[in-house]
């Protein structure tokens, strides 16, 4: 459950005396593509002795902390790398690299992305500058600061004894089925998201819910908060536009499902267990 253990990431936000050295890791955007080199088949960080043969401009760079005592930056850039350092989106990392590549990768870019959607104070217009002791943007004139924004969602695995209740999306692939999932709206508690969501996806009301782990989902920015919930009542009414197919499956019976390295996946994989354990 843990990609990255508590120590083994040192987060910070001001990179201490040579922390830019050869061997310091670089997450390289260009655009929503990350810089990558190949070892061994697996896409793998660049290095900053790499990143000075390539014939790129940089247009913000951030230091993220270290990481298994490798110093670590993040870097907005423009131009073409060397040759023989593909370009891949952060779902292209996903099942292909260690998960803790991943998520540093997803750190990476949710602080890009962050830098760049908050140049400007919301409130007066102002150009926001860096705080001085956290990482995050401050107006000079109004005094507004802004951390890096999360989106608090939930994901849940709705349960009927043996049964999983699994959802197609609208604008998925054909065949592809997963848990239900939205965001936390104001006002809300995690557990009346989940409540709410059912309710308004497939018309069904939920007994006790449980708490089974979070996962940090850098699209753009979203902070998934995972539960296994037991059916109460109701049948299965799909949301219009937003639901085009939900049923009750079972371990033997089970349509295409994400993968492992998604918190779905794990849900999915979690109740399967816990069934065949019984069953034995």
């Amino acid at each position: 459950m843990w990609p990255i253990q508590p120590d083994e990431l040192e987060a910070g936000h001001v990179p201490p005396d040579g922390a830019d050295g050869g061997d310091a890791w670089y997450f390289v955007f260009v655009g929503n593509e990350l810089v990558v080199k190949m070892e061994h088949g697996a896409p793998q960080p660049i290095t900053a002795d790499d990143f000075r043969w390539f014939d790129m401009e940089v247009e913000h760079k951030h230091f993220l902390g270290s990481f298994r005592g490798r110093h670590c930056f993040t870097l907005r850039a423009a131009g073409q790398a060397a040759d023989g350092f593909p370009t891949v989106g952060l779902r292209g990392l996903l099942g292909r690299t260690e998960q803790a590549i991943f998520y540093l990768a997803g750190r990476a870019q949710q602080v890009l992305e962050w830098h760049d959607t908050h140049r400007f104070c919301g409130r007066c217009g102002t150009e926001m500058e860096d705080h001085t002791n956290d990482r995050a943007k401050e107006c000079p004139q109004c005094g507004l600061i802004n951390y890096p924004r999360l989106s608090p969602s939930i994901i849940v695995l709705v349960t009927r004894g043996e049964e999983m209740l699994l959802a197609r999306n609208a604008a998925w692939p054909q065949g592809m089925y997963s848990t239900l999932a939205g965001f936390v709206e104001p006002g809300e508690s995690i557990e009346q998201t989940v409540h709410r969501e059912v309710l308004e996806e497939v018309g069904l009301r939920l007994g006790e819910l449980r708490y089974f782990g979070s996962q940090s989902w850098p699209f753009p920015n979203s902070l998934m908060l995972g539960f296994h919930a037991e059916y109460e009542s109701g049948d299965i009414v799909c949301q219009e536009e937003e639901i085009a197919d939900a049923q009750w499956f079972t371990a033997d019976n089970m349509p295409q499902t994400p993968p492992n390295t998604a918190i779905s996946g794990w849900l999915i994989k979690e109740h399967v267990d816990r069934v065949k354990a019984g069953a034995g």
